[in-house]
């Protein structure tokens, strides 16, 4: 029976869908952004990493973190370990609050998501200034609220596949009680 106010159940996600998403959101990264564009493209790796450890923290690890960081890393042609490193800490970040996390709506979730991404893109630019970079700007953090702005569309695009279509017995039964 399905109580007003209750928590949605949700299947739980196939690897080969978190599998899928990362290298989506692989392939996005790596587009030819321009201009203006490459000032407000949010990091669809770092969302799509950070919406798994927040709900499937058992299926995502730091190995993707770490693998889909150098692939990043090689991809933007940086400082190799940048992406991985940042990317790993964030992982870890989001698995340690992540029960905190859900219990949120989805645009709360999406503050916190914006502080994750701070996080991701602050840990990338010291590496880069370690590195002999110079800091590019406060455009640089542009992405960081995109990406926040997302979230709800990327959460409930991710969710699709986990909710299982609804029982007719199950509706005509709580209806009729």
């Amino acid at each position: 029976m399905h109580y007003a106010g209750a928590p949605e159940l949700l299947k739980p996600a196939s690897r080969k869908f978190i599998f899928f998403t990362l290298v989506s959101g692989l392939l996005i990264n790596l587009l030819p952004w321009q201009g203006l564009a490459l000032s407000f493209r949010p990091d669809f790796v770092a969302l799509v990493l950070l919406f798994w450890a927040i709900r499937e923290p058992r299926k995502l690890g730091f190995a993707a973190a770490w693998i889909a960081g150098l692939m990043m890393d090689v991809g933007d042609g940086v400082i190799l370990g940048q992406h991985a490193f940042a990317y790993s800490l964030g992982v870890y970040a989001a698995i340690v609050l992540h029960r905190r996390i859900q219990r949120f709506t989805l645009w709360k979730q999406a503050s916190h998501v914006l502080l994750l991404l701070l996080l991701l893109q602050t840990t990338m630019l010291i590496i880069r200034l370690f590195g002999g970079g110079v800091f590019p700007g406060p455009s640089y953090f542009f992405s960081c609220l995109t990406g926040a702005m997302l979230w709800p569309v990327l959460s409930l695009l991710f969710l699709l596949p986990q909710r299982g279509r609804p029982n007719a017995d199950s509706v005509y039964s709580a209806g009729h009680k």
